[in-house]
């Protein structure tokens, strides 16, 4: 609950500060929805998931999202699967899960309901990839400001019910300094910062590449953990790092459905050119011919 509740008050906060953007009824309802799936089911499943699962099997599944996303694009924005984005998208998958199992720090052990973890884990997935396509437009009307002032709100409402019991058992004064300094970085870096740039992306970028960038995660951890001292450079891990970043360059250079009906539109204009030119040269040699022809004659 903390993990919403904070974030809601530091982005209404926030907002104070920004110009202040009027929200219709019907997108209010809009982003009750946009909450649901992309914070409240897809943190709340994720989060329980993870605990009855392992690491390394919640890792794995989080590698779906951008195959996902791209299928949801597909259906629903029309968006191209291209050569490149399929190429782009299993290069990352690849270099991702080359890290994820190189971890040497990473557990294996499943908890007691390691299916239904590994369940949760797949629906916070789909959750979240439904969010960013069926989405799109909405998220695009608003800053990011307005729109996640909104959404942690609401997720903040539909939490309260579920997490009360456990939040107000919690003795905060006995908590150690380095514990509240674990939970401020929760809630201000992995929260409010990483959701205040998300809609920022998703304004700028298809769908698909926003959750290509979920590879990116375990090279930036293999990255950390080499700096700490818990891990070492080995050549498999560069490999991985490149393919990784190799990946998502070829899903940004992939064209968009704006590109590709773009360059149809070109074309068709170049070939009605083309046979404009050619219509306009035939019938300037025509009266030409007749007049060959009439000379002949005499």
């Amino acid at each position: 609950q903390h993990a919403m509740l904070a974030p809601a008050a530091a982005f209404w906060i926030l907002s104070i500060f920004t110009r202040r953007e009027h929200v219709p009824p019907r997108d209010l309802v809009m982003l009750f929805f946009a909450s649901l799936l992309g914070v409240t089911i897809n943190q709340g499943c994720f989060i329980t998931g993870v605990g009855m699962s392992s690491p390394i099997d919640a890792s794995i599944i989080t590698t779906t999202t951008p195959i996902l996303t791209m299928i949801l694009a597909a259906l629903y924005l029309k968006e191209p699967v291209t050569s490149k984005k399929v190429m782009g998208i299993f290069s990352s998958a690849i270099g991702a899960l080359i890290l994820i199992f190189s971890a040497r720090t990473l557990s294996t052990s499943a908890g007691q309901n390691g299916i239904l973890g590994d369940l949760l884990c797949v629906i916070a997935e789909i959750c979240f990839a439904c969010y960013c396509v069926f989405f799109k437009d909405l998220i695009g009307r608003y800053s990011a400001v307005t729109l996640m002032k909104w959404m942690f709100t609401y997720a903040s409402i539909c939490c309260i019910p579920f997490s009360y019991r456990s939040l107000s058992a919690i003795d905060f004064v006995s908590l150690p300094l380095n514990i509240y300094a674990d939970i401020a970085f929760v809630i201000f870096g992995a929260t409010f910062i990483a959701y205040l740039l998300v809609p920022v992306a998703q304004q700028r970028l298809r769908p698909t590449l926003v959750t290509m960038y979920c590879y990116v995660q375990p090279t930036v951890a293999t990255i950390l953990a080499i700096l700490w001292g818990m891990d070492r450079f080995t050549p498999t891990k560069i490999v991985a790092i490149v393919l990784v970043f190799g990946g998502v360059y070829l899903v940004n250079r992939s064209k968009s459905r704006v590109q590709m009906e773009a360059e149809e539109k070109a074309v068709a204009q170049a070939q009605l050119q083309a046979e404009g030119s050619l219509s306009t040269a035939a019938s300037a040699s025509a009266p030409a011919a007749t007049s060959d022809s009439s000379d002949a004659k005499k």
